[in-house]
């Protein structure tokens, strides 16, 4: 608790960081933080990304966890998709790779002459020649929630896959004796039996979201055309070590744990409220 205590003190002082002397000034470093487009905005994409990013994320991952361990034949043994261990192995590749290394990969596939656009202007598309994915507001942000995303699918299916091998064979037997089907038998049995792993694939996926650092300063080390896809992590480096105001960035600091502990029991209290606890199994 140390460190957070430290952190919340020297958010209310005019620490430079560089310096042992510092002066208590109270909430000022809250107030004069809200006044700041930059950070409102910052803290506006962060909150777009808690919500898109996991929900899109562990949806693609239930998916990807459900075709490749009981999306094979409707008849005979239960089994997922032909070749499902290559599915498998070949999904969780990116997520081996580090967060830097993937997002400056993409940030050449999205540059004007790369892949991408080599790719859509070959079918004909040649409205995209040169077009600057990673430069234009309305899809800089989309493009950096699209790496993000391909990034931690495999991961998030591997985990799903594990939680859905330890739900017993004949509950899907049965399942498939009352007639129903893959969509059914998903949404009626192997949701319910992984829900506390997906309950907690969605907190880390959520905390991951509030961060989004490294693939941000990657793709957009500036934070984006007209700071279209700025986090509060890159503002919060700026203020630290560029302008020297420890002070401030630790009101930052501060404010995105806030952010993250009320996104964690936000979860956990809709996961009660609708019956977390409980694994019903109803066809």
């Amino acid at each position: 608790m140390s460190p957070f205590i430290q952190a919340f003190y020297y958010s209310m002082t005019d620490w430079s960081g560089f310096t042992p002397v510092m002066n208590f000034i109270g909430i000022d470093n809250y107030v004069r933080l809200f006044q700041d487009d930059t950070f409102v905005k910052s803290l506006g994409n962060n909150v777009v990304l808690v919500i898109v990013l996991p929900i899109v994320t562990i949806i693609l991952s239930l998916i990807l966890a459900t075709l490749v361990t009981v999306g094979g034949r409707s008849k005979g043994q239960i089994s997922g998709l032909k070749h499902a261990g290559f599915y498998r192995v070949v999904s969780f590749f990116p997520y081996v790779i580090p967060a830097i290394a993937i997002g400056l990969m993409w940030r050449q596939v999205f540059a004007p002459n790369g892949l991408v656009n080599g790719a859509l202007t070959g079918l004909g598309l040649d409205q995209f020649i040169n077009y600057a994915w990673l430069g234009e507001v309305a899809t800089a942000m989309p493009v950096s929630m699209f790496v993000i995303i391909w990034g931690f699918v495999g991961f998030y299916m591997v985990l799903f896959v594990a939680a859905i091998k330890g739900i017993p064979a004949e509950i899907y037997e049965a399942a498939r004796l009352d007639g129903a089907g893959r969509f059914r038998t998903a949404v009626s049995v192997t949701i319910p039996m992984i829900r506390d792993n997906v309950q907690t694939a969605y907190i880390y996926m959520g905390i991951l979201a509030l961060d989004a650092f490294v693939y941000m300063e990657a793709m957009n080390p500036g934070g984006g055309p007209a700071f279209s896809t700025i986090v509060m992590p890159q503002v919060l480096l700026d203020t630290a070590f560029s302008q020297g105001q420890f002070g401030r960035a630790s009101a930052m600091g501060v404010i995105l744990a806030l952010v993250t502990l009320t996104f964690a029991g936000l979860v956990f209290l809709i996961n009660s409220l609708t019956g977390g606890t409980k694994k019903d199994v109803r066809l």
